[in-house]
């Protein structure tokens, strides 16, 4: 069957996972230690109803949004995946072009498996660029310089991998980056032909293209692999960032940003937007949900455009954010489980079941457009005592009127 008869996210991550074999199917499904984080990203959303406004004329629907002087059909963007060629062959350019035919953002990934130069080229109104900055600081000046050069208007940076995380999938597996073709490996490769014949198609293991020009000269995709890893994980201050603003002339957003004491320190560095997430409980196990921490980096910073990432899996979700007080959010996995799929019509595919179901959500809740989603639409069933008494944070919502 075609990608168009996948109904939701769901079957499409059911249809990726059979697709891959296992090491790279924990890989991307994997979190940190216990993975409690994934768990909270994803139960974030259950805890909210959405209240309906009944005869309302909701024949037409209005999800445009405008961020950063942009309009996009949906508030929804292609989260960054590290190494998205390893799930299908030209995967960037695949991402790229999804953004433009659907019109969203996409943010390509600091581990692309192209160049920002040819990103940009495929998408030079809706590609945006995230930076993990480099233990040496003229690559992180340089590449920063490349971006801007390439005629890219919004720079992303990534600041909550301070650390290696322990993701415990990975070690039981002995997955590592660059892959290592043992015998298990290669066993695990054999069960899963559709995608082993892509991957050795398209010539085995992709090369972190923008991290090439660095490597020492000649240097295969393996040993671009290894200086790349080498290079992550700095220490980042937030002079670090003042450095990144003076030298970037676009829109500046920050990246796992989880407390209002940092998204105000943001603020006055002159960073453009935020983007509230927990790295989709990869990094620590021990993060709370975007959603719980919405509202105190939204109080801290109230000047900036503040997106949330983590836990999306249906257009209800994306609602909820907004209602929260998100202004934009942004998918990571289930972006990922299209590409496997059918790479670029396997994206369009999963971003259109989004927009569908968050048009059909606004529908059954009588709102019509994105300016009529604020926080007397959710209903907080935490605010609700055992006996069933409204507790006054419902009250104070509106939400019993």
């Amino acid at each position: 069957m075609g990608v168009e008869s996948v109904v939701n996210t769901a079957e499409m991550r059911r249809r990726a996972i059979r697709r891959l074999p296992k090491l790279l199917g924990d890989w991307l499904e994997g979190g940190a230690e216990d993975e409690l984080g994934i768990v909270r990203s994803l139960e974030q959303f259950h805890r909210y109803c959405l209240l309906p406004h009944y005869l309302v004329d909701v024949s037409t629907i209005d999800t445009a949004v405008r961020l950063f002087d942009r309009t996009y059909d949906i508030p929804l963007g292609i989260a960054p995946t590290g190494y998205p060629g390893l799930f299908w062959p030209g995967a960037d350019m695949a991402l790229a072009r999804a953004a433009v035919d659907q019109n969203v953002p996409y943010i390509m990934s600091g581990h692309a498996t192209a160049t920002v130069e040819n990103a940009a080229k495929a998408a030079p109104e809706h590609c945006w660029f995230q930076l993990y900055p480099a233990k040496d600081p003229d690559i992180t000046r340089d590449i920063v310089a490349r971006a801007a050069d390439a005629g890219l208007e919004t720079l992303v940076v990534t600041v909550d991998v301070p650390t290696e995380p322990k993701r415990e999938r990975d070690l039981r597996n002995k997955f590592e980056m660059p892959m290592r073709m043992r015998p298990s490996v290669i066993l695990d490769g054999l069960l899963h032909p559709f995608w082993t014949a892509r991957y050795l198609g398209a010539g085995g293991l992709p090369t972190m293209a923008n991290w090439a020009p660095y490597a020492r000269e000649g240097a295969d995709a393996t040993a671009v692999a290894l200086f790349a890893e080498a290079q992550g994980c700095p220490t980042v201050s937030w002079a670090d960032l003042e450095e990144i603003r003076t030298n970037w002339p676009g829109k500046l957003v920050l990246k796992g940003v989880l407390s209002g004491d940092d998204a105000r320190q943001a603020a006055d560095k002159g960073v453009d937007g935020l983007i509230v997430s927990n790295h989709g409980g990869r990094e620590s196990d021990r993060l709370p949900a975007p959603l719980d921490v919405l509202p105190h980096v939204l109080e801290a910073a109230p000047d900036l455009s503040v997106m949330v990432d983590g836990g999306i899996r249906r257009g209800a979700d994306i609602v909820t954010a907004l209602c929260l007080g998100a202004r934009f959010v942004f998918v990571g996995r289930p972006i990922v489980y299209g590409l496997t799929v059918n790479g670029c019509e396997g994206v369009k595919r999963a971003l259109a079941i989004l927009q569908d179901e968050m048009v059909t959500t606004m529908r059954q809740i009588g709102r019509t457009s994105v300016s009529d989603l604020d926080r007397s639409v959710v209903y907080d069933t935490h605010a609700v005592s055992h006996d069933g008494s409204v507790r006054a944070s419902n009250r104070s919502q509106g939400t019993w009127e």
